[in-house]
């Protein structure tokens, strides 16, 4: 077995091809990136533009060895209105294994066009993973810490294949983004509805953008704050035996396009881990239909 808490070798060759393939192409920054790790807000992907990222949890764990779990993302916006996703899954515990967790496919759709006080946002999610997968892009059900101590060897052989939905409700005012997302997902095998939430609140340093581009100005740091938990399933709502989670974060945007954020995560009772520490670096590629046209010689520059 693999006793080092790092990803397999393969799982971060494939971070990495993607993070130079990102960087080697010149880009104009767009859009900021949505400053969460787990709450998602009405912000959708530009139409045409690819964001690649790499997102490395680090896991404290009573009962089983501390983990480096990572999940590499590649968003797509299809129209203003409709954002894809496909997300690949991996782990390493320390003591234990590497291992490869499976993936997800993510759509999400804005159900307003134009800015509302309130902006709803449909999220519809395909996963095909293993019980061994330690990303917790979701807490949802009676999840808990313990679930994560079983053994790599054994969690992998139990697969799953999951439908998870979101109903994304997103304001802004005075500058601050407040989100709250309403979580159910199902086992496709038989297997009762779970629940979950998720609570997020940020805001720039600064609203002003400043005349020149600029990495260190305030406009382009964000900090937040974050909540999210499981709330029971259909044979039990309720806060009995689920797991909760508070934790800060601050996002930096680069003139670039590279986005760095980071979170240490707390829990907040028993049945949580007591800390988990996320960080994240994403890379935008605006009018990459144009871009792959351009270098394929199908249009003129």
């Amino acid at each position: 077995m693999v006793r080092a808490v790092h990803l397999s070798g393969q799982f971060w060759t494939t971070c990495l091809s993607l993070f130079v393939l990102a960087t080697g192409i010149s880009i104009e920054a767009e859009a900021q990136e949505r400053p969460f790790f787990i709450t998602y807000n009405h912000q959708m992907e530009e139409p045409d533009s690819l964001e690649i990222a790499v997102n490395p949890i680090f896991g404290t764990q009573r009962g089983g060895g501390a983990f480096l779990a990572s999940w590499t993302e590649l968003e797509y916006g299809v129209k203003g209105w409709w954002t894809t996703e496909l997300y690949l899954d991996g782990q390493g515990t320390r003591n234990d294994s590497t291992i490869l967790t499976g993936i997800r496919w993510e759509n999400r759709f804005r159900l307003e066009r134009l800015e509302h006080r309130i902006n709803p946002v449909l999220y519809v999610e395909y996963e095909r993973l293993n019980e061994a997968d330690k990303t917790l892009l979701e807490v949802v059900g009676h999840d808990v810490e313990a679930d994560h101590a079983v053994p790599n060897d054994l969690a992998r052989r139990v697969r799953k294949r999951e439908l998870e939905i979101k109903l994304i409700l997103s304001s802004n005012f005075k500058g601050f983004n407040l989100a709250e997302n309403i979580i159910a997902e199902k086992n496709l095998a038989n297997a009762p509805w779970e629940f979950g939430y998720a609570l997020g609140l940020s805001r720039p340093l600064a609203l002003a953008a400043s005349p020149d581009p600029c990495s260190f100005c305030p406009e382009n740091f964000v900090l937040g704050v974050e909540m999210f938990g499981g709330l029971g399933d259909a044979h039990g709502l309720g806060l009995k035996d689920t797991s909760h989670y508070i934790a800060p974060l601050m996002a930096w945007n680069l003139p670039s396009g590279v986005t760095l954020r980071v979170s240490p995560t707390f829990g907040l009772n028993g049945n949580s881990h007591r800390f988990l520490f996320r960080f994240g670096v994403s890379f935008e590629i605006p009018r990459l239909g144009r871009r792959l046209r351009q270098m394929w010689g199908g249009e003129g520059a």
